[in-house]
């Protein structure tokens, strides 16, 4: 959800003035084209990076014969193929989408009687160290008029981080932290500047090497200063402290006009208004982010998955019902549970509640359990309680692979949940029907203070974020 198009591009219609004729919007230039780069062209550039111009060849070259890109490899094509479910094989990649389909079968792996071909993928990529690459690109790209894309981890489903014809920002290998104490008008406390290619297992493991904690994602992967934290991003801690945009106190950033500059809510306010909510990548290049370090708290968590398939659909969505509703004072308590219904099984992996007790977690699942005992469904249970939030994400948290799924969401209010839950039930019975996996969080984004910022407003009377996948 990461890493997108900066807002420079050219205007989509004309523009009319009185007494001036409609101009047309011009094209960015593409390969083939006269106005490309030349060879030498290409490598003066990357004689200014340093070396740091990346010619891209696609991941899956490996598994072709043919095409402009094929280099098959026997072994080289099965390990590929072992692995290409695991967010390390694409986020390794200055190049490869997680989410397959915007390469739109460019070179694809499994697809290998077909030419190997750049296709959709960008060409070139810069692999970005600091601030002066970025500024170099932007110059080159603005001299020759070639698109340009921010890529960070390669999490971004909605294809903003692809694209054909143009020159890559890779933010990945900016992996600085520094944990400092951190003074403005509105925060006083504990913080960590994060790099932009700092993702969230990263970001965790540097919080707590000071006894703190950080809001990421509950994808470990996922890139924390870069779509996550730009666009909303919630995960297992958004209930106790907030959204993940809620978080961030300044920014580093190179505007369009290829200057540096921090943006917080005292210098450049408008821009970090619109970074801190507005999308990844559309205002500015994003160099690191200063997010606030909350101190660490014992966190109990569960895990509880079953089926509905030996019982009548009636009786497993009652305890589907039973559990979306009953956790909801968990979750006003600072509780955030992940669930997923895909056709007749119940997955709840977990529902986290930071500095909450064994106890009180046991009692707000009790009525769900109850339930199944009653209705004889066997059920696999865990609880535990933990010493650390860290402890209880490593041990209760299963590792989260890239989705071959095509995916939707929908922010649903609490009022749903308070007054229309057998309506939406429905509904969801209904998604489940037709072979589309449910995925659920159920969280509470408003219980601390909320900052001025770009997020979305229906985040904070959210009670579940669905996301839906084919």
């Amino acid at each position: 959800m990461h890493l997108q198009g900066l807002l420079f591009l050219p205007l989509a219609l004309p523009i009319v003035h009185a007494g001036f004729k409609a101009t047309r919007p011009s094209c960015r230039c593409f390969p083939g084209e006269p106005c490309w780069p030349t060879v030498q062209q290409w490598s003066d550039f990357n004689a200014t990076l340093g070396g740091k111009l990346i010619s891209t060849v696609p991941i899956g070259s490996v598994c072709h014969t043919s095409g402009a890109f094929a280099a098959y490899d026997a072994q080289g094509c099965a390990d590929l193929l072992d692995n290409w479910a695991y967010p390390t094989t694409h986020y390794e990649s200055s190049s490869s989408p997680m989410a397959s389909w915007f390469a739109n079968f460019s070179c694809d792996p499994f697809l290998p009687h077909r030419s190997c071909e750049i296709g959709s993928l960008q060409p070139y990529a810069v692999n970005v160290s600091g601030p002066e690459d970025v500024q170099a690109t932007l110059r080159f790209t603005r001299k020759h008029n070639i698109r340009l894309v921010i890529r960070n981890t390669g999490h971004d489903y909605l294809g903003k981080s692809t694209a054909p014809g143009a020159v890559a920002l890779w933010m990945h290998n900016l992996k600085d932290t520094q944990h400092l104490q951190y003074t403005s008008p509105s925060y006083n406390g504990s913080a960590l500047r994060l790099g932009a290619g700092i993702q969230g297992y990263e970001a965790m493991a540097a919080a707590h090497a000071h006894n703190k904690v950080v809001v990421s994602g509950n994808c470990e992967s996922v890139g924390v200063a870069g779509g996550y934290s730009q666009a909303g991003g919630h995960g297992q801690l958004a209930s106790q402290f907030g959204l993940g945009a809620d978080q961030v106190l300044e920014w580093e950033v190179v505007t369009a006009d290829g200057k540096l500059r921090r943006a917080s809510p005292t210098e450049n306010s408008d821009l970090h208004w619109a970074i801190t909510g507005g999308g990844g990548g559309t205002y500015a290049v994003v160099l690191s982010a200063t997010v606030k370090a909350h101190a660490e708290l014992i966190t109990s968590s569960a895990n509880l998955t079953f089926s509905g398939t030996d019982v009548d659909p009636a009786v497993f969505w009652e305890v589907v019902q039973t559990f979306i509703v009953d956790i909801q004072p968990l979750v006003d308590a600072g509780a955030v549970a992940i669930w997923a219904v895909a056709g007749s099984s119940f997955m709840l992996t977990p529902i986290a509640f930071p500095g909450g007790s064994l106890q009180q977690l046991q009692a707000g699942l009790a009525s769900t359990l109850a339930l199944l005992d009653q209705h004889n469904i066997t059920y696999t249970y865990h609880i535990e309680q933990f010493d650390t939030f860290w402890d209880s994400y490593a041990a209760m948290n299963p590792h989260s692979n890239i989705t071959e799924a095509q995916i939707g969401g929908r922010l649903m209010p609490r009022s749903v949940i308070d007054s229309k839950i057998p309506a939406l039930i429905s509904v969801l019975q209904g998604i489940a029907d037709e072979g589309v996996v449910i995925s659920g969080v159920s969280l509470n984004v408003s219980r601390a203070a909320t900052p001025r910022n770009a997020v979305n407003p229906v985040w904070r009377d959210a009670a579940i974020s669905f996301v839906l996948g084919t």
